[in-house]
């Protein structure tokens, strides 16, 4: 909240015209310190990067690939110094952006705010602006920028590389989108509750431990596979045939109402990779007992005008299961039953998640962090937000194939990735860190480091 100065009653006219003026010095103010920074399109949510003199949006991964710049005064316009070049400022060339020397013409940006924390940088005494270049129908927008007109595509987030952060609020006081929950990939495909693929992949589990014994190790948000079959909604990877002894997805369901009811101070969260028709679900859902008793809908809420709710506030009302579909809502309306009418939300609506996958099995891990939701035909950036209303944020850990000691590897670095890497990327804390194996590699550590501090 801006802190107002209250004005004599009988202000002088000077006084008046001083108050006129005021504001100019709080926009200057408005540019960010100097300092290192990521130029991240509000637009896309990648980041601009030095490729050899050209600067291309890249898939935001720390400064492997030369993305972070310097911001520094000159005069009344500002340079982007790249910290791996000195010397080199993310400048102009004709109607590219290029990496140009920090003396140049071309070098000098003068950076305007635009609201909600956004800017655009502009060549100075001139119209033109950083800017992505259009996008070719059924393409992903260009990596290489350009110089042009302003409009949405020239709106950037300059993120700084070292955020101030902090601390956790009380218990009482903790909002949901400020707290970190761990989360298993492929839940129920651990081979001790039942089974979950076909032979052969049923060989290579996500995690060996079952459903209450995650819950009891302190996991809290489930990740998990539903397919339609004549049974009903059943856990299976890829596909159910030839699968024995396949869990029902009401049965796993039971087990976390049932651990909430005994935990009253709990909250669960449950991700659906969903391949069956909303009755079905409506009617395995409609199997659980108690289900209604504490199913979260933050539709009804008003969480998208107010924000969300306390973890103490969720409690109190009962709100503590909350499921999401990666379903989407166009389908479910033709086919004359949305799945967010029955309590299941869709998740698109209400997270960011970062794409799914390292990499392979075995060999160096892919740490750059980028919206699962960016294509030709979708853009749904990890940086998304709406005024009053900050979406939850997935972060994918995990590879193609679960191997036991890779995912034990990759889970040792989790907490370096997650700030790093994945929170500047998305300019918010990971809520739900999403991993193989779960009791390798310490991840719970991970969380309990996210769980200690804020981020602006």
């Amino acid at each position: 909240m801006r802190l107002r100065t209250p004005h004599a009653l009988l202000a002088t006219a000077a006084a008046l015209a001083a108050a006129v003026v005021a504001p100019q010095p709080a926009a200057a103010a408005a540019v960010p310190a100097p300092g290192p920074y990521y130029v991240q399109s509000a637009t896309t949510g990648l980041n601009a990067a030095d490729n050899g003199g050209a600067v291309e949006q890249h898939r935001p991964r720390g400064n492997e690939d030369r993305q972070q710049w310097q911001l520094k005064p000159s005069g009344s316009s500002y340079l982007l110094e790249n910290t791996v070049a000195p010397g080199s400022c993310l400048g102009r060339s004709g109607d590219q952006a290029a990496t140009v020397a920090c003396a140049s013409a071309d070098a000098g940006w003068e950076i305007d705010p635009i609201g909600a924390d956004r800017y655009t940088l502009r060549a100075p005494g001139t119209t033109r602006h950083l800017t992505l270049a259009p996008k070719p129908p059924g393409a992903t927008y260009p990596a290489r920028l350009a110089v042009g007109g302003s409009g949405d595509l020239a709106a950037w987030y300059l993120t700084p590389v070292n955020p101030v952060t902090g601390p956790m609020p009380p218990q009482d006081r903790r909002t949901l989108d400020q707290v970190t929950f761990l989360t298993t990939h492929n839940a129920y495909a651990n081979g001790v509750d039942g089974g979950f693929a076909p032979p052969f992949v049923n060989l290579v589990p996500n995690q060996t431990r079952g459903i209450e014994r995650q819950l009891a190790d302190g996991v809290r948000g489930f990740m998990l596979d539903v397919h339609q079959t004549p049974d009903g909604a059943i856990l299976c990877h890829n596909s159910c045939t030839l699968v024995s002894r396949p869990v029902a997805l009401w049965v796993d369901l039971q087990r976390m109402v049932d651990f909430l009811k005994a935990h009253p101070d709990q909250f669960v969260t449950v991700f659906l990779e969903d391949y069956v028709d909303p009755a079905v679900l409506r009617a395995e859902l409609a199997r659980v007992s108690g289900l209604s008793d504490v199913l979260y809908r933050p539709d009804l809420t008003g969480v998208r005008q107010n924000g969300w709710p306390t973890m103490t506030e969720l409690a109190a009302a009962g709100d503590r299961l909350l499921i999401f579909t990666d379903h989407s809502r166009s389908a479910d309306q033709a086919a004359g039953l949305t799945r967010d009418s029955f309590g299941v939300m869709y998740q698109r609506e209400w997270t960011v998640e970062n794409y799914w996958s390292m990499g392979s099995g075995l060999g160096t891990s892919d740490l750059s962090c980028y919206s699962r939701w960016y294509g030709a035909d979708t853009n749904i950036p990890l940086t998304r937000t709406e005024p009053g209303f900050r979406p939850l944020f997935v972060m994918n850990h995990f590879r193609d194939v679960p191997l036991t000691g890779t995912a034990g590897t990759d889970n040792t670095k989790l907490a370096d990735r997650a700030q790093r890497f994945c929170r500047p990327a998305a300019r918010k804390k990971p809520n739900f860190l999403a991993v193989d194996h779960y009791d390798r590699g310490n991840p719970a550590s991970a969380v309990t480091t996210l769980n200690s501090y804020t981020y602006p």
